[in-house]
């Protein structure tokens, strides 16, 4: 998976680095391909329009002979099964309250994967982007959500948002590190001893 070329990921090492050159923050940057196989949908939906596909010829009168009911259904399900794994109609199948649930299970999986929450002053936070579902997401620890003021993650999130369904993924990563780098400058600027914490560079899953 290369969303990203390496010239975009140089470019975005560098915004976390002048970034957090000006705060005590980490700023950790994750773009998955998907947040899940969604592998029962496509399954279920295969499922469901096999057993009314002997309807088809009874109300269009059609004959599927020598085919019996079960084996057209088996033959329907065998073939509907196979076309709905495509990845972008498999998508498709997938409810949107079912597909940000498991977006958001696996940002925070990655929240605690890659030890944010293990900063000395509890200002990590987490730039998740699942791409098959143009999804978004800024996890801050307790220690910036509780100065940050609300409202101010989702309109970096909804920016990025646009730049991910135009396509746009290098200059939505780097717009959103400036953003958040702004943010924890004022509420937590650098001090004289300010180690790196975490990684600079964009991880893939």
């Amino acid at each position: 998976m290369a969303f990203l070329t390496d010239s975009d990921k140089q470019q975005l090492r560098e915004a976390i680095r002048a970034a957090e050159s000006k705060t005590r923050g980490e700023i950790v940057t994750v773009i998955a391909r998907a947040s899940g196989d969604y592998f029962y949908y496509p399954t279920l939906w295969a499922a469901l329009l096999a057993i009314l596909a002997p309807l088809v010829p009874v109300g269009f009168d059609i004959s599927f002979a020598p085919l019996g009911v079960v084996e057209l259904q088996l033959v329907v399900f065998a073939l509907l099964t196979l076309v709905f794994r495509w990845p972008p109609l498999k998508l498709k199948l997938v409810p949107r309250s079912v597909k940000q649930q498991y977006c958001m299970r696996r940002a925070r999986e990655q929240f605690l994967a890659q030890n944010l929450h293990t900063t000395r002053d509890r200002t990590g936070v987490l730039l998740y982007v699942s791409v098959a579902e143009h999804y978004v997401e800024l996890l801050a620890d307790a220690g910036i959500d509780a100065k940050v003021p609300a409202g101010t993650w989702d309109r970096i999130v909804e920016d990025f948002t646009a730049h991910l369904r135009a396509g746009r993924i290098a200059t939505g990563f780097v717009e959103a590190v400036h953003a958040i780098g702004t943010q924890l400058a004022v509420h937590f600027p650098a001090e004289v001893a300010n180690p790196n914490e975490l990684p600079d560079h964009l991880i893939e899953l």
